[in-house]
């Protein structure tokens, strides 16, 4: 039985920001976690799967199935927004990240016309260290 914790990275348009996220967990962690590229289209899904997602998949219906057993969810804010990036993200998508039982980790990222009060802004590489070193380390190697 595989004990490795599923770590589902969620991107949509380029899959940009869902690549350098899994290049980062993947030099960190290795193969110790397993890791999901969902994509909102075929384009996000294949750059996340090049680089170095365990498996991947399109979608509606694929994200809505598989959140539902992941242990940690991790992408841009926009990913609980229905109709964000573009109209990518359905209301279904939105609704099923939100209650997934999985630990979501997301960063506050959106080009949604929506500002967190009280979020310095802070360039994106300092935001996926902060991922790993205060999110990700702690809870994949205690929980």
């Amino acid at each position: 039985m595989d004990n490795r914790k599923k770590i589902c990275v969620i991107d949509g348009q380029g899959g940009g920001i869902g690549s350098t996220i899994i290049k980062r967990i993947k030099d960190v962690f290795g193969e110790t976690v397993e890791i999901i590229a969902l994509g909102t289209n075929a384009i996000a899904t294949a750059q996340m799967l090049k680089a170095r997602a365990n498996c991947g998949a399109s979608g509606e219906n694929a994200i809505v199935q598989t959140v539902k057993r992941v242990d940690i969810i991790i992408g841009p804010i926009a990913i609980i927004i229905p109709n964000a990036m573009m109209g990518e993200l359905t209301p279904k998508i939105a609704e099923a990240i939100s209650l997934s039982p999985a630990k979501k980790f997301l960063l506050p990222l959106s080009r949604e016309n929506i500002k967190i009060i009280g979020m310095p802004d802070v360039p994106f590489p300092h935001l996926i260290d902060a991922l790993i070193q205060d999110s990700l380390k702690p809870y994949v190697n205690n929980v």
